[in-house]
């Protein structure tokens, strides 16, 4: 082989080494990416399979006045399921013998809602005297991540009643203007049909007020909550690099709650016991119109004994009739006293009064009725 012949394969080994370890180059560089994206994809899915698994638990086995969705705004959800045991409970989501007894059931006292000045458990959850519901309160959150360089980086946390936060996953992102949460809510549009709607930024925060669900305060923007059937979860995960290293991966999930606008009802025991007095009386409007205001205290099994009183039955009749015929109106349990202003008293007329307290049977405890009233 001459001179001329050896500078000629060497020249041609060379090139084709170059194209060749080029080749390796890239596709190892393309490797290491799809390894990256492949990080950032079970990141972001990890997050939201976890959201998807709690958030479908919503609303399960919760007692009637317990409420399933407590609050809800762009960066918080929290709710109430029957999500673990860690004794025998056929109807908790999932067994768990490890789990600690402040994570089983509802929580004991008030806590503040993770990144809000909002409280939530403002009342002991029960489902008979001295048995608290087995239903938990959940609660998701993004948090700024302070750990990272970036501040638009996020972590995922989820917390179970007061107790200690857990930090479920991080290097997470808003997608661009999306909130990470967004609701959908059950409503009757034109025709009278059930329709669903985005609720609006103005209406969030969702957060339901009043203690005691299906309670005379559960109305207006507290029952606002018990609407809501969808949340849509929005964000972006990463790798957790920067620049041209960063991988992003960006999803969006719709979670139905199928359990939301159910309630489970107590299982009642004997009749409910009313034992207070009502009292009936005349009152005169501001503009002259007379009407009759009936007055009553809690029944005794409403904050004793069986605890199990739901609402307040009320019957009319004029004075001297012996039926009380079909109950005139109904009144919700849960306030710390009742009134009923009735206005719908003919003048020179006398009338008596009834109220019954009715418990989740439902069963109807004896009558207590006013005296006669007189409308002038």
């Amino acid at each position: 082989m001459t001179l001329v012949e050896l500078l000629v394969a060497l020249t041609v080994f060379g090139i084709v080494i170059t194209v060749t370890l080029g080749f390796v180059a890239k596709q190892n560089t393309a490797f290491h990416t799809g390894i990256e994206r492949l990080g950032a994809l079970r990141n972001v899915r990890y997050a939201v399979d976890a959201l998807v698994q709690d958030l479908e638990t919503l609303g399960t086995n919760v007692p009637a006045t317990q409420p399933s969705l407590i609050y809800g705004d762009e960066n918080v959800v929290v709710f109430s399921a029957d999500y673990a045991a860690n004794v025998s409970d056929p109807f908790a989501v999932f067994h768990d013998p490890d789990a600690p007894a402040g994570q089983v059931q509802a929580p004991t006292g008030s806590f503040t809602i993770p990144t809000t000045a909002h409280t939530a458990a403002d009342t002991a959850y029960t489902v008979g005297p001295g048995v608290p519901s087995p239903a938990e309160i959940l609660s998701f959150f993004f948090v700024p991540d302070t750990l990272t360089a970036r501040a638009d980086d996020f972590l995922l946390v989820r917390q179970v009643n007061g107790g200690a936060p857990e930090v479920l996953a991080r290097h997470l992102l808003r997608v661009g203007a999306t909130p990470f949460f967004a609701y959908e809510r059950v409503m009757l549009d034109g025709s009278g049909a059930p329709a669903m709607e985005v609720v609006a930024d103005s209406l969030l925060p969702v957060h339901h007020t009043a203690p005691v669900h299906l309670s005379q305060a559960d109305t207006g923007q507290s029952a606002r909550a018990d609407s809501i059937r969808t949340i849509r979860v929005s964000l972006r995960g990463t790798n957790g690099l920067v620049g041209a290293d960063e991988r992003v991966v960006e999803t969006t999930r719709l979670i139905a709650l199928p359990n939301a606008g159910l309630t489970t009802l107590n299982t009642c025991g004997s009749a409910p016991i009313f034992g207070e007095a009502l009292t009936a009386s005349v009152v005169t409007l501001a503009g002259g119109e007379k009407v009759v205001e009936l007055e009553w205290d809690p029944a005794v099994d409403e904050l004793g004994g069986e605890a199990d009183v739901v609402r307040y039955v009320i019957w009319r009749r004029e004075t001297g009739q012996l039926d009380w015929a079909e109950p005139y109106m109904a009144l919700p349990a849960g306030a710390p006293s009742y009134a009923y202003t009735d206005a719908t008293v003919e003048s020179g007329t006398s009338y008596q009064f009834a109220v019954a307290a009715q418990d989740c049977t439902p069963s109807l405890s004896s009558l207590a009725a006013s005296g006669s009233v007189v409308v002038p």
